[in-house]
């Protein structure tokens, strides 16, 4: 997902969560910290603002009509040599990343084209005595809190007293135990996706139980760290040790800007500490695997297999000590924790606390704390050199918060039926190509081509938005109090959580909003989402010729249908339990595929001293060969026997694979890209386009040779499904 509010470290949940096309979300993070909404709202220091005038929702843009982008091929690379570079060659060695950002691309013109549109109706519904339903005006009271910097500003630091004050009263091991129960939030959600980070110590996911479909159930999964990943503090290359030195002082420099004594000191505790939570970490390669994620505990169980923190005193503090079962994501790091708190004092943790609770929502306080929370995760982590404007940030958080109410003002204005209509019949059709696939398979028996089968029926697909729209008619959006409105928004969102246990499950949730450039697939439920945002040109165009559209959103949509049947989709049956339906020896076929494709992509090396992780990027390499397989014969299908239109001298099936190459056009920072080579479950975005070498098709299209560099004999070329 293409966003400018700090990127997060990828999802322990990944293979369970949401399986989703791209790998940067917008999202905000944890903010524990309150137990419940305080009694009385604070009233704001200044009066907020009015946002500065802009123009109204500009009204929806014509379909452009294209077929590819011919002014981004640079014809001087051949197709066989590097099928990326030949695409958008002439594109990359003029695109600039702009200042604020840390790439570039045709994600980030189509994420400008939605900001555009989406600051335009928040611009509406923020302005005061407009006439407004309440939904609307929770959304425009959010976003001018936000923008409301000077209000901010006089605050100062002010909103984290009450915070501050609860970690000052921890006297022992048990008011510890109840206060980290009380920061548990459910910070694991699809806007996070493969970004997902919880600053609190444990995260909570309330989803359906992978072990019996008939109920939700509460995962627990691994969090605490401020840096992306357990690699920052436990790699002893020079680089991760510089980001460690860095990452002490911006601790240091945060909590003095906070005014809090010693800050020094405290920070180097408060990272020995973090450290250790660190060690205790399950590495990420380790947590995509859901054999060893699912570990289903019993309440009874936590005081056997993680002793050392009083269990009792954290559950009734999360509110969670009716609950009976739970499932442990990453059982090391809950045992670790508890182990922590027993072992490291008292005074230590509430260091680290403060820490926790002032570096995540430094964003939301006065402008020396913003402007050093950016100048550490985005331009030291990750290269940017510029703070996005307020504006952006300001509406990439009302998204977060306030996702579905901002979607249903978008796709009233922006999503006609016609393009809904027009995606779910591409749907039906990728759907059915990939069901031929299944019957084709010379390899598979028909025990388990039934199963499968039987799972792709069962699949639900999403296209645009929800059919029933979420309700935050119970939370409290204060204008001018940005602080108080995220807490009080997590704290909702976490209570909503809660009530899920014991209800029915909802298959037809979303997990994304529509407004949101990303398509996703939840293995667990076997649905898929694929928000109003990204069908859009040039990956969705009603006026472009079919074999682009099946090339750009075809194959995104074929890659989340794959999600289902991937290295990890495939060990969900048809209702989304966690069973093997496959016999031995088509398991060891399917196996030995994916390790095929995983080292042919650990093969690609961006930097001389880094290389892609295969293992990491199975899931989704295995996604985008099989999705563009699929895509690929439907619009073949499609044609019913003509012969495929060529234009502007490309044949149907250059067209095709022209576009989805192009549909990857992306220049990164190199930190940006370094940190995605040990943190991100997806490949970088020009070995994706990559996947075409596997296609037979795409060797008859472009002439590719023997000898040419990404050239793979016939029998090399990996078929998955």
């Amino acid at each position: 997902m293409i966003a400018p509010l700090r990127p997060r470290p990828p999802s322990p949940l990944v293979p369970l969560l949401a399986l989703c096309v791209l790998p940067l979300a917008s999202a905000l993070p944890g903010c524990g910290g309150a137990e419940q909404p305080p009694a009385q709202q604070p009233a704001p220091a200044s009066p907020a603002p009015a946002p500065a005038p802009v123009a109204s929702a500009p009204p929806p843009p014509e379909a452009s009509g294209h077929a590819i982008d011919r002014t981004a091929i640079d014809r001087s690379v051949k197709p066989g040599t590097d099928f990326f570079m030949h695409a958008n060659g002439a594109w990359f060695a003029k695109a600039e990343i702009p200042a604020d950002r840390n790439r570039t691309g045709v994600w980030l013109r189509i994420a400008e084209e939605i900001e555009k549109r989406t600051r335009g109706l928040l611009e509406e519904a923020a302005r005061p005595g407009a006439a407004r339903s309440p939904g609307v005006q929770r959304v425009g009271d959010f976003y001018a809190s936000y923008l409301d910097e000077a209000g901010i500003d006089a605050r100062g630091v002010a909103p984290l007293a009450p915070v501050l004050q609860k970690i000052a009263k921890i006297a022992d091991a048990r008011a510890l135990a109840t206060y980290l129960g009380s920061t548990l939030r459910a910070d694991v959600d699809v806007m996070n996706s493969t970004d997902l980070h919880t600053d609190n110590v444990l995260g909570l996911w309330v989803e359906q139980d992978i072990n019996e479909p008939s109920r939700y159930a509460p995962y627990l999964v691994q969090g605490g760290l401020g840096m992306p990943d357990r690699g920052y503090y436990l790699d002893e290359s020079p680089r991760m040790q510089k980001y460690r030195e860095a990452y002490v002082r911006h601790l240091a420099t945060t909590l003095r800007l906070a005014g809090i004594a010693d800050a020094d000191a405290k920070a180097a505790r408060a990272f020995g500490l973090e450290k250790k939570i660190a060690a205790a970490h399950v590495a990420r390669v380790d947590s995509s695997d859901v054999s060893k994620g699912n570990n289903p505990w019993a309440r009874a169980d936590f005081a056997t297999k993680a002793p050392g923190l009083d269990w009792n005193a954290y559950f009734t503090g999360a509110g969670l000590e009716r609950q009976t079962a739970f499932i442990v994501w990453q059982p090391s790091a809950v045992t670790g924790l508890a182990k922590l708190v027993k072992s490291e004092p008292v005074a230590v943790w509430k260091d680290y606390l403060t820490a926790r609770a002032v570096d995540p929502m430094a964003r939301f306080l006065s402008k020396p704390l913003r402007e050093e929370h950016f100048a550490f995760y985005e331009k030291e982590l990750r290269g940017s050199e510029a703070l996005p404007p307020r504006w952006r940030a300001s509406l990439d958080a009302t998204s977060e918060i306030l996702g579905e109410a901002v979607g249903k003002m978008y796709v009233e204005r922006y999503f006609p039926p016609e393009t809904k209509r027009a995606v779910e019949a591409m749907v039906a059709n990728i759907v059915a190509a990939f069901g031929r696939r299944i019957d084709a398979l010379t390899w598979m028996s028909p025990a388990t081509k039934a199963k499968a089968k039987e799972k792709l029926a069962t699949l639900k697909v999403g296209v645009g938005y929800p059919d029933a729209w979420r309700d935050d008619s119970g939370l409290s959006v204060v204008r001018g109090d940005v602080y108080g409105n995220v807490e009080r928004a997590e704290l909702f969102k976490y209570r909503r959580a809660l009530e899920k246990l014991g209800r029915p499950i909802d298959r037809g949730e979303w997990a994304m909003p529509p407004q949101l450039v990303n398509a996703v697939n939840l293995p667990v439920r076997n649905a898929l989402n694929f928000p109003a945002a990204i069908l859009s040109p040039p990956l969705f165009d009603p006026k472009a010729v079919p074999a682009a559209n099946y090339g750009a959103i075809g194959a995104i949509i074929g890659h989340e249908i794959s999600h289902s049947f991937d290295n990890e989709g495939a060990k969900f049956d048809a209702r989304g339990r966690f069973v093997n339906w496959w016999t031995p020896e088509d398991l060891a076929h399917f196996e030995a595929s994916g390790a095929a494709l995983a080292a042919q992509f650990s093969a690609y090396k961006p930097f001389p001293d880094a290389s892609v992780d295969g293992k990491l990027t199975l899931a989704e390499n295995i996604a985008d060969l099989a999705g563009l397989s699929a895509a690929y014969d439907a619009w073949r299908a499609s044609l019913d026997g003509a012969q495929a239109p060529t234009q502007d001298g490309f044949s149907g099936d250059q067209l095709f694979f022209l576009a989805f190459a192009q549909g990857w056009q992306t220049k990164l920072r190199e930190k940006t890209l370094r940190s995605r080579l040990t943190t991100d479950g997806h490949a970088p975005p020009q070995y994706r386009a990559l996947t075409v070498r596997n296609l037979d098709p795409w060797y008859t299209a472009f002439d590719v040779k023997p000898g040419e560099a990404l050239y793979l004999e016939p029998s090399a070329r990996v078929r998955v499904w």
